[in-house]
Parts: C-alpha cells; sequence; structure tokens
C-alpha cells in the first residue's frame, strides 16, 4: 500500500525499497520485508527483513560519515531512513578485497582482466588479493548492470574524471573501515558496493552499505584452514536464499517457477537474518512490530520542517 505526504512529488516502488520523493529535495525511504533473488521478488516477505537492512546501513553510514558527507538525515524508525535527494552517478562502484564470486568465474573462465584491472597468474578461488580492486559497474535502469573500466565510464562521459578519481577515493577509505569494524566481530569484508550522488558540487554517500544484501562477508576463524584445503569459505550473506533457489530448480530463468515457500522456509530466512544483524553489528536484535509508518513518517517530516 503507498502512502501520500505532504510536498510528495513522485513514488516508486523498487523491489524491496519503497521510495517517497519529497519537494525534489528529499527521500523518504521505507525497507519493506518483501525479498529479492534472481532480479525476481519472492512471493512471501520475510518477517524482520526491513529492519535488519535499514538498522545495519544506518549504523555503517554513521560510521563513515567522518570520511563522506552522506544522503541521511533521520532514521525515524527501524525500517525508514529520511534523507537528502543527491543525483545519482551511474555507475556501482564494486570493491573486491579477495577473488570470490563472478570474478572468481570470470578468472576461472581464462580471463586475467576484469574491468581494466590486471590480475597475477596462479591465483585460487577465495585468495586476499595483494591490494583491493575496484571494478565497477553501469547502473541499469533496465536489466543487468554490465561491468565497464574506469577508462570507459571517463571516456564516455559518465562520470568525469575528477568525480571518479574521488569516488575511488571514498571507496577505498569506506572498504577499510567496513573490514576494520568487520575484523572487530570475527568477519572479513569480501568485497562490497558502493552508490553515490551528487548535490551541486558536493558527492555523498547514498543508498545501503555494508548490508548482508550488497556485501559479501567470510569467517575470520575457518578462513585460513579452508582456503588451504581448497574447501568453501564460511560465508555470512544473502547466498543461502540463492543457494535454497538453486536446490529447488529456480534461477529466474523463463518457465521456471519459485519454489513453494513453507511457513518453515519464510522462518528459516527470517532466523538468518536475524543472525545475520547480530553477527554483523555484534549486538541483540530487538524486534519491533506494529509500526505506524505513515505517522511516523508525517511527524518526522513535520518536525524536519519538510
Amino acid at each position: 500500500m503507498a502512502y501520500h505526504f505532504p510536498k510528495q512529488t513522485q513514488f516508486y516502488e523498487g523491489k524491496v525499497r519503497d521510495v517517497y520523493y519529497i519537494d525534489n529535495k528529499y527521500l523518504v525511504m521505507i525497507v519493506s520485508d518483501r525479498i529479492s533473488a534472481f532480479d525476481v521478488v519472492l512471493p512471501r516477505p520475510i518477517p524482520y527483513k526491513g529492519q535488519v537492512l535499514n538498522q545495519i546501513a544506518a549504523t555503517f553510514i554513521k560510521a563513515t560519515e567522518d570520511i563522506v558527507p552522506n544522503w541521511i538525515i533521520n532514521v525515524p524508525a527501524p525500517n525508514i531512513s529520511i534523507g537528502k535527494m543527491c543525483e545519482p552517478f551511474k555507475v556501482e562502484m564494486v570493491i573486491r578485497g579477495y577473488l570470490a564470486g563472478s570474478a572468481w568465474r570470470a578468472y576461472k573462465s581464462g580471463i586475467r582482466e576484469i574491468c581494466g584491472v590486471q590480475l597475477l597468474e596462479g591465483l585460487k578461488e577465495n585468495q586476499k588479493l595483494e591490494t583491493p580492486i575496484i571494478t565497477p559497474t553501469t547502473k541499469a535502469s533496465v536489466g543487468h548492470d554490465e561491468e565497464i573500466s574506469k577508462a570507459e565510464i571517463i571516456a564516455r562521459n559518465i562520470v568525469s574524471n575528477e568525480d571518479y578519481e574521488q569516488l575511488e577515493k571514498y571507496t577505498h577509505q569506506i572498504f577499510q573501515r567496513g573490514t576494520e569494524i568487520a575484523e572487530q566481530q570475527g568477519l572479513i569484508l569480501v568485497d562490497t558496493k558502493y552508490e553515490f550522488g551528487k548535490i551541486g558540487n558536493e558527492i555523498y554517500l547514498i543508498d545501503e552499505i555494508h548490508t548482508p544484501d550488497s556485501s559479501r562477508y567470510f569467517y575470520a576463524d575457518v578462513y585460513e584452514e579452508n582456503f588451504k584445503q581448497n574447501l568453501p569459505q564460511k560465508q555470512l550473506s544473502k547466498e543461502f536464499v540463492r543457494e535454497w533457489l538453486m536446490e529447488n530448480n529456480f534461477m529466474g530463468k523463463v518457465g521456471q517457477t519459485v519454489p513453494n515457500m513453507t511457513d518453515e522456509i519464510v522462518q528459516m530466512i527470517s532466523d538468518r537474518y536475524i543472525e545475520l544483524y547480530e553477527t554483523i553489528l555484534g549486538k541483540k536484535f530487538i524486534k519491533q512490530d506494529n509500526i505506524d509508518e505513515e505517522q511516523i513518517i508525517l511527524q518526522t517530516l513535520e518536525q524536519l520542517d519538510i
């Protein structure tokens, strides 16, 4: 159900988030309990998922505000953030500290240059890279994002050279901060993505950061042993949802049907998201029910004089 707020100019329903544009200056973002995988919104919501993602993102954005300004003004409820409307850059800054996921699949197939970055010979899956690498993607309004090199981004004037240099600098600094926080919780921040926008000439960090939906984490205590023995790493990410779907023959392809999401499956996914929250932030998750989203947003907009 969509709301309508004073001075509202636009409404956007994403896969998991509802975004209200206020006075062409502010955004109200409600992180729903909807869940998507393989670019498909699954038929049943996951209790507390919105709260988990919004609270993790808000915590990490707050922890990086000394590095880069960010879009958030207020987090009036566990699943709601209100902030500044920025003009987004049309690239996502993907940064990788380890050779995993799609980068490993490309490397395994014989590719040694990813997004203009040259990789050494003889690397193994999940190996730590000498220094983190940035492998940006274009932000597609329709369809999948596509990998692109720094040189292409600048040549096609997607981002100016000056701005891109700053985006790279911020990306490395935020990733380093995320890595340090993860270490305190016995985790390794493997790879993640950041999005940035602009108001006037100033660059802002936007969207969620360091959540299990946008990042991959390994457990530090078993990393070395698993790596030496060529075993899969124990991961902390949304990967378990994709694995369940694949086990049930669903990868979002034409003709495939989403498997039956029983109450037990929904509860299992909800429990795992809460576990992710508690592991990443190192504190107990407090469930918040029966939130009057509309009233909270109206009051907050009024208090902020928006």
